[in-house]
């Protein structure tokens, strides 16, 4: 089993819905906690880990710590990976003495506030194998997206997509290949960083990316960087489960590479990133193209037949059982799914997000109190 860690942006606000910037106060009080360049959302990292009990204790616990703190004040946490309730005509800044931030607010706007998971495995053996993961998972980004959407709306409007967040997100740079090897990861983050179209290594903005303590050269990681926000971190664990045992399945047979297609390395970049952007449309409906067959298919399928797939390998690492919620995160849909579908119904936007605080905090409860390991901390 490989090492997981988490990076989870949220936003904080009223129990109405409104989204009010406080993570300046936050980072200040409550350890473990970061602030981004808009104070109205907040960050905090999980320390990797093998186990996946351990994951949604790492997970659970700061959760239940920030809303604690943000009771006390009348606030509270916010679901959905857009500012639903807006206001994303103005940027509230949390450190206003910041550089970076004066070039994040200048160069972007309001497109970066947005509030994700970003999901790290280890892989240190060898970093080919990781260049080789990071290709795959590259091409199959579109099917983490669409099981996570939760961003339909935006400044108190139904925007037309399932992740705003990612159709707004300002990829960086817009073009960026399917990498064929180290080497070659190593040449064109020197060259984008020479020509000014990264301001440094972390300004690889992109679905997915090799990570490490001094990019580009030592890696020791994979990140997964295209989901939405998933507040339950069962389902998020879920998620990440169906990830490792792919990724599992990638080390252990060299033969799945996209390079070993018949297309070329653009051919794969535009397929990739299509895929993204129509699950950002449509999530687990999107039509999509998967790279193995060349096939056109619905999401929902692909994503069936890659757990089918996979489920061996679960089981042979002893990590099925927190695979198995996949059927049933298919058959519901996503959260922007669900959400639409209670809009469409109409209930508006606001007493859809007063009600999810609430369903959030009773299942945060429930999550904390089943996870045993947190007991013994």
């Amino acid at each position: 089993m490989l090492n997981k860690g988490f990076e989870v942006e949220m936003y904080t606000g009223t129990y109405d819905a409104e989204i009010i910037g406080l993570s300046d106060k936050i980072s200040r009080d409550l350890e473990g906690f970061e602030r981004e360049p808009d104070a109205r959302n907040v960050e905090y990292i999980t320390s990797p880990t093998r186990d996946y009990k351990e994951s949604i204790c790492k997970l659970i616990q700061p959760r239940v710590a920030l809303r604690e703190y943000l009771k006390s004040r009348n606030y509270t946490i916010i679901p959905g990976s857009t500012m639903s309730l807006g206001d994303t005509k103005k940027f509230v800044r949390s450190y206003p003495d910041n550089p970076y931030h004066d070039f994040i607010e200048q160069t972007y706007g309001t497109d970066v506030v947005t509030a994700s998971i970003h999901i790290n495995l280890g892989i240190e053996e060898d970093v080919e194998v990781l260049m080789r993961a990071c290709r795959v998972i590259r091409m199959e980004a579109s099917m983490y997206l669409a099981m996570s959407t939760s961003s339909p709306f935006i400044d108190n409007q139904v925007t037309g997509y399932h992740s705003t967040r990612w159709k707004r997100f300002p990829k960086t740079p817009k073009i960026v290949p399917v990498f064929s090897n180290h080497q070659h990861y190593i040449d064109w983050m020197l060259q984008q960083i020479e020509e000014k179209n990264m301001q440094n290594v972390r300004h690889l903005w992109t679905s997915v990316r090799p990570n490490g303590s001094k990019r580009p050269y030592d890696l020791n990681r994979l990140e997964l960087r295209i989901c939405d926000l998933i507040s339950d971190p069962v389902e998020l664990v879920t998620l990440t489960a169906l990830l490792e045992a792919r990724v599992l399945q990638i080390i252990h047979d060299e033969t799945i590479d996209p390079l070993n297609k018949n297309f070329s390395n653009e051919e794969l970049r535009i397929i990739a990133d299509d895929n993204d952007e129509k699950a950002a449309e449509e999530s687990l409906e999107a039509q999509v193209t998967n790279w193995a067959t060349g096939e056109s298919v619905v999401i929902r399928d692909w994503i069936n037949d890659i757990y089918n797939q996979v489920h061996p390998i679960a089981k042979e690492h002893g990590f099925a059982c927190f695979l198995e919620k996949v059927p049933a995160m298919l058959d519901r849909g996503s959260i922007s799914q669900q959400w639409l579908n209670l809009y469409n119904s109409g209930n508006s936007i606001q007493d859809i997000l007063k009600s999810a605080i609430q369903t959030n905090i009773v299942r945060e409860q429930e999550i904390f109190a089943m996870a045993c390991c947190c007991d013994k901390s």
